[in-house]
């Protein structure tokens, strides 16, 4: 009955990230958020519309779509409350309730990174996406995109043999553009198919900018290979950056619109590169923690930034909940949330399951 729950919950129109986790939060489990009483719901903030769906048993909400979904042996979800969800991803403004899944779910949790550009890139562009991301995986990284013509399709490619995950702005179920099918039937036997979209969902112009925030909040970090101004991976940048992400730009001729994209973002602070340990070298210590398979911080490590500071100094290596470090730290949750993000990114501290934060044993 749980994945059935879960699913029907995401099928409920309008009900975002931020108020299925409220009902969670309120009803301590899935499957009580259904036939409950109106009053809570109310005190919610739900329209009339979410209150009856919420009146239903889970199985009388589900679609065909859904059982066939639950029926497969090649399906999988991950859900807001598994250990294994995306810590990266935990962190975004409104991650998503529920991933499906398609392929090897370890890629969940492995260090990513997103390589995107044009839809129409020139010959060199697509060559060049295809070395990084085989380069990049090489060196142990997960290459993330979007399954889309053009550059996305080309990293995806060169990173067939490391693993590659695509993110789709569809269902899991439905493959877009359908002339990919074959390079996403790849993709699972290497690496993941995942999306937040429920099965049976078609092509609609604006879920593929929802779908960019997952993107960029799952990696290490993100690379523009030829984009021009106002394209859908300068938004994929531009999340990146405010997620607290690296972003990278590979710069090109400045007689080609396709240059213009990564030409704006190198102006704005993204980071100009011209191999692939370029980008491995910006990475920092966390990169290195998950390539080399050690759960471990620089040893001695002092930090320098006082809020930083009085943050570690109010660790343990037990997992502790973030309401229990901002207790101890006088800090606002909205406060912690910044550092924690920033000192996770830096390798210093782990995300535990249950959204607890650890510090990581110092190197030996």
């Amino acid at each position: 009955m749980t994945d059935r729950a879960w699913l029907a919950l995401d099928r409920i129109p309008g009900l975002g990230p931020v108020r299925q986790r409220a009902l969670l939060e309120r009803f301590g489990a899935v499957e009580r958020c259904f036939q409950t009483g109106t009053g809570a719901l109310q005190d919610l903030g739900l329209q009339a519309t979410q209150i009856a769906a919420l009146q239903k048993a889970p199985e009388d909400i589900l679609t065909p779509a859904d059982r066939r979904w639950l029926e497969s042996p090649d399906t999988d979800l991950c859900r807001w409350t598994d250990a294994d969800y995306p810590p990266l991803l935990r962190h975004i403004s409104d991650p998503p309730l529920l991933l499906y899944l398609r392929g090897q779910r370890a890629c969940l949790n492995q260090a990513m990174l997103a390589i995107v550009g044009s839809r129409s890139p020139t010959a060199t562009g697509v060559a060049t996406a295809e070395a990084f991301a085989k380069n990049l995986g090489e060196a142990g990284l997960i290459i993330s995109s979007g399954l889309a013509l053009g550059i996305d399709a080309a990293a995806h490619r060169g990173a067939l043999h490391s693993g590659t995950v695509a993110v789709l702005g569809t269902g899991a179920d439905l493959i877009y553009p359908r002339s990919h099918l074959q390079l996403a039937r790849q993709i699972t036997g290497q690496g993941l198919i995942l999306s937040e979209q429920p099965p049976d969902t078609g092509p609609r112009s604006g879920l593929f900018p929802r779908r960019n925030r997952i993107i960029s909040g799952l990696s290490l970090g993100v690379l523009v290979v030829e984009a021009a101004e106002g394209s859908g991976s300068l938004i994929t940048a531009r999340l990146a950056m405010e997620q607290g992400r690296e972003v990278f730009a590979i710069p090109g001729s400045i007689h080609s619109p396709l240059s213009r994209g990564p030409h704006r973002l190198i102006r704005d602070g993204a980071k100009l590169v011209e191999s692939a340990e370029d980008v491995l070298s910006e990475l920092g210590p966390l990169y290195a923690v998950l390539r080399d398979g050690q759960a471990t911080a620089p040893a001695d490590w002092q930090p320098e930034d006082p809020a930083q500071a009085k943050v570690w100094a109010a660790m343990d290596f037990d997992p502790l909940a973030p309401e229990q470090i901002a207790s101890r730290c006088g800090l606002t949750l909205t406060e912690l949330s910044a550092i924690l993000l920033d000192m996770e990114l830096q390798g210093y501290l782990a995300a535990c399951p249950g959204g607890r934060f650890c510090r990581l044993p110092p190197a030996s």
